[in-house]
């Protein structure tokens, strides 16, 4: 399978993150990238570095008011006196109406909804290199490949048309299914990250062209909270076009797998003609986030499933935090997706 990998990731290195309200270091680290590369050079897979496209493909999920947020606020904020070296925000809108601000701490309140994506001086950069491996892995898929792999960094899914949260900026995965929208009139996406693709759900939330499926732990005591749960559906002419999942925190291969079934029942009924697979691996037992138990027999088997419906697929790098298995988990689901396709 064709890799697309950016060495520009790297420039993102955030150090803050809250956790009831102790400040550490981001879970997120350049190290990620670097594992999971390693192992699929291991592997044997073919890497190749992403084409140019710009922010093109940003701007067909994202609103030109955020992107312009992403582009200069790192710059801007500098300038500010007494400024942290990171854009954190001290301030939200929260739920009621709102007018969109001048100063640049309102700016970055509106656009950043958690105090899990500080932006610094190369996450534009990083971010936008992100998503021109998904662009390739997608137009890789489109030129006749059956699969690509997108190494991904940042992730994405958490990211909504006009709002960071969640590690993600730029939404990856659904810069993809975009992508192969130009060309498929249905596509489906499924997102495996241990966490919801709240993002993703939002940006085609009132769509009937692509059908979003998440499996993932119960958001009701795990992150993103407010979002991902069973009773969302759609609306408007989405209805009825987006599947939540959540499992039980602590679940293991036995029942994720069945939610695999159940994804996979619907997406069959969908008849997309392409796939975008949102491939956390932090559903993993040895993740440090800790959500669900799957092991690297889990991940393989999972992708083998996926890998059976046959469907031109772009496989998309969400979540997938330090650990001694992280990039075995990576193999595994690699090869059981490589057997599930013969």
């Amino acid at each position: 399978m064709k890799i697309v990998y950016s060495d520009k990731h790297a420039a993102h290195d955030p150090q803050t993150f809250v956790v009831r309200g102790v400040k550490q270091r981001s879970a997120e680290q350049p190290e990620r990238a670097t594992r999971l590369l390693a192992a699929a050079k291991g592997a044997k897979h073919e890497v190749i570095a992403p084409r140019t496209y710009g922010a093109a493909p940003a701007a067909s999920v994202h609103t030109p008011e955020y992107l312009d947020f992403l582009r200069t606020i790192a710059q801007e904020w500098a300038t500010l006196p007494n400024a942290s070296a990171e854009v954190v925000p001290n301030v939200h809108p929260a739920r009621y109406p709102a007018t969109y601000p001048k100063a640049l701490a309102g700016r970055a309140g509106w656009h950043q909804v958690d105090l899990a994506c500080p932006i610094g001086p190369g996450t534009w950069d990083a971010a936008l290199a992100a998503t021109e491996v998904a662009t390739t892995a997608a137009d890789i898929v489109l030129e006749g490949a059956r699969d690509a792999y997108a190494l991904c960094r940042p992730p994405g899914h958490h990211a909504y048309a006009d709002m960071a949260g969640g590690f993600c900026f730029l939404n990856n995965t659904a810069i993809a299914a975009q992508r192969l929208r130009g060309r498929h009139e249905r596509v489906a996406i499924l997102d495996v990250d241990v966490h919801h693709g709240n993002g993703t759900q939002g940006i085609f939330f009132e769509r009937p062209d692509v059908l979003t499926v998440s499996i993932h732990a119960d958001p009701s005591n795990y992150y993103p909270y407010f979002w991902g749960h069973a009773h969302e559906t759609g609306a408007g002419k989405g209805e009825g076009f987006n599947l939540n999942l959540p499992q039980p925190i602590g679940s293991g291969d036995a029942p994720w797998l069945a939610a695999g079934d159940t994804a996979l029942a619907r997406i069959k009924a969908f008849a997309p003609t392409a796939l975008v697979v949102a491939l956390g691996l932090d559903a993993s037992e040895s993740d440090p986030l800790q959500g669900l138990k799957v092991t690297g027999a889990g991940f393989h088997a999972m992708a083998g499933k996926i890998a059976s419906l046959g469907l031109p697929t772009v496989l998309v790098q969400e979540g997938g935090y330090l650990s001694d298995d992280l990039g075995q988990n990576l193999v595994q689901f690699l090869s059981g997706f490589e057997k599930g396709r013969v």
